[in-house]
């Protein structure tokens, strides 16, 4: 069994870094796995500390996106009571995102033990940040961005769910992936990053949720104290990225996330080349 050794400060540090890039096309889980190993106690965090820090940041939606979710969810809720109903675009939504939830559901009770061990080989997580940092520049550059969330099919909403199932990798991104599927698939920049956030309620809550019970009482890398106080930090940090986030999308397009991508992956490979760091 571990003991713990990840302090408040540097669970503060985590919980900073969580908030900053959980919503950015950059992958959080990635940049929690790369810090371990620089912190003071040279640890990594473990999936379960990602899963359970993210509930703060997914938090942070739920309060930016309040009127987007009230609206969907009483319309999906009057949709199962009238028919009639049921052509309302935010009906439809309600199920997508339902639907949308069910592949990283499913892979991830499934691939559960990979998650926790050999997906978190840091060659991996290199590679995936230099893959999809190139997809998501050819989505940018060459996506048709003329679709809205009110055009959006089942098939779509599928696509957007297996895309979002990716992100069980370290270095996918799950707001990168789905960003790069809906930008591949025809929608506007700005409908992808929302639909994304919306997306990752469902699964980040059950994941997080379940990591929480799952590791009651069983001692890890970070207590459980240090863990509270990252998902806290994670919370109000993550709030403000995403107000940031959604301006630098509208104007500025996903450019400045590639660069960065493919020149951390490029970093990262370089180290664990010269032994600077381990891959596990």
């Amino acid at each position: 069994m571990t003991v713990s050794s990840i302090g408040w400060l540097e669970a503060a540090l985590l919980g900073l870094v969580q908030g900053l890039t959980e919503f950015l096309p950059i992958s959080s889980s990635a940049h929690l796995r790369i810090i371990g190993p620089f912190l003071p106690s040279g640890m990594d965090p473990g999936a379960a500390f990602t899963a359970i820090t993210q509930i703060g940041t997914e938090l942070a939606v739920l309060i930016y996106f309040r009127r987007d979710i009230a609206r969907i969810a009483t319309a999906w809720l009057r949709g199962l009571a009238d028919p009639a109903l049921r052509k309302d675009p935010d009906v439809r939504l309600g199920w997508l995102i339902i639907i949308g939830s069910l592949p990283i559901g499913i892979l991830g009770l499934l691939l559960q033990d990979a998650i926790e061990t050999y997906l978190r080989n840091l060659y991996l997580t290199a590679t995936m940040l230099i893959v999809f940092g190139v997809l998501l520049g050819f989505a940018d550059r060459f996506g048709k961005q003329r679709l809205s969330l009110g055009q959006m099919t089942w098939r779509d909403g599928i696509v957007f769910g297996f895309a979002q199932a990716m992100a069980l990798i370290p270095g996918v991104s799950r707001s990168g992936g789905t960003i790069t599927a809906g930008l591949l698939m025809g929608y506007k920049r700005e409908a992808a990053a929302r639909y994304s956030f919306l997306l990752a309620i469902p699964a980040v809550m059950a994941s997080g949720g379940y990591q929480l019970v799952k590791s009651w009482g069983v001692a890890g890398p970070v207590a459980p104290g240090p863990t509270a106080l990252a998902t806290v930090v994670a919370f109000f940090v993550g709030y403000g990225v995403i107000v940031g986030f959604l301006k630098i999308v509208s104007s500025r397009g996903f450019m400045p996330f590639v660069i960065y991508r493919i020149v951390l992956g490029a970093v990262l490979l370089a180290m664990l080349g010269a032994g600077r760091l381990a891959p596990i």
